[in-house]
Order: structure tokens, then sequence, then C-alpha cells
């Protein structure tokens, strides 16, 4: 990842919390989400590049992140594949699977996890699509794809795959709807 790609990272996640970029100070102060997600893209820069000040870089990134991981409850790895715009709206009990893959302008609320499973139906990582928010509590299991413009309902547990434009609620989780996350998922990039 080079300097132009990190900064297209770091601004698209900021506009999503806020169109008028020009308040990267003040979200970074007040929005936990947003400070995590930060320390979250700026480890994945500085890993990427192969010279000492990014190696340095590198271990003082990772301390702000473990730090900001604890303190808000937040473990989300920094080589997750994550696309542009990534929004944490409320903190607190978040666990995301290093190896999933998450497209851009994910929504991720307070007590989400998206984890493997090493046996049942669908053993594996799961893989978010664009334009997904994932509700309060819920849950994301397996080797299964949740589509594009999916909302996932607060406690819900989904372990099989959810086709575009669906709303899933329930456990097991149940598509009850085709009218997605418009609604859900705003400032969009």
């Amino acid at each position: 990842m080079n300097f132009h790609e990190y900064k297209a990272y770091v601004l698209s996640d900021l506009h999503r919390y806020s169109p008028d970029e020009r308040g990267f100070f003040k979200h970074y102060l007040l929005v936990p989400g947003f400070r995590y997600t930060f320390w979250m893209r700026t480890a994945k820069y500085f890993k990427t590049n192969q010279d000492l000040i990014s190696t340095l870089g590198y271990f003082v990134t990772r301390f702000f992140l473990k730090r900001y991981g604890y303190r808000y409850g937040i473990s989300i790895p920094y080589n997750t594949e994550i696309g542009f715009g990534l929004y944490i709206g409320h903190y607190g009990g978040i666990v995301i699977s290093p190896d999933t893959m998450i497209g851009k302008n994910c929504n991720i609320n307070h007590g989400v996890t998206i984890g493997s499973t090493y046996g049942g139906k669908h053993p594996g990582i799961p893989t978010i699509g664009d334009n997904v928010y994932l509700g309060p509590g819920s849950k994301v299991i397996g080797n299964i794809i949740i589509g594009n413009n999916v909302a996932i309902g607060a406690n819900s547990v989904v372990t099989s795959p959810i086709p575009d434009n669906a709303v899933v609620v329930g456990v097991p989780g149940r598509v009850i709807s085709d009218k997605g996350s418009y609604d859900y998922v705003v400032n969009r990039v």
C-alpha cells in the first residue's frame, strides 16, 4: 500500500462519519470507531513498506491499535481485508477474524462477530459484500458469502449465504425482505 492509497482509505472512512472531510481531528478525538480504524489503516500502511522508518512506525501503530482495541473492545486485526469507507457506529464487543474479506461501505455495530467455523455445513471464513449493515449483536459465521446491499438485523445469527439486497433477521438468520441496506448505509464512498 502506498501513501496515496493509505490516505484514500483514511479519508473514505472519515467521509462515512461526516461528508465534510475537514473534520479529521474532531472525529479522531471524539469518535472511538474512527480512531480505531485510523490506527488499523496506519498499521497496515507501515507493515506493507520495507524501510527502517516503516518498521519503527509499525511497532508504534501496533501499540496504539492494541491500546484502543482493549479500551474500546474492538478486535479487528490490521491485516483484515476491508474496503473503503468502514464505519463503526458503536464500539464494544466487536470481533472479526483476520482472514475475513469485507467490501466497501460496511457498517459495524457493537457486539458484532464475524468468525470462522471448523466443521458443520460451511466450514471456513465469511466474505462480506459492499454496502452491508451489520446490526448490534449480529453474528456471521462460516464460509458463506453475504451479498451486496444486505442489512443484517440486531442479534441475528447468519450461517448460510445471503443474496444481494436482502434484509436478514432472526436465529438462524432468514431473509424477510429484498429492500436491502439502502436506508442504513449512508455517506457511501
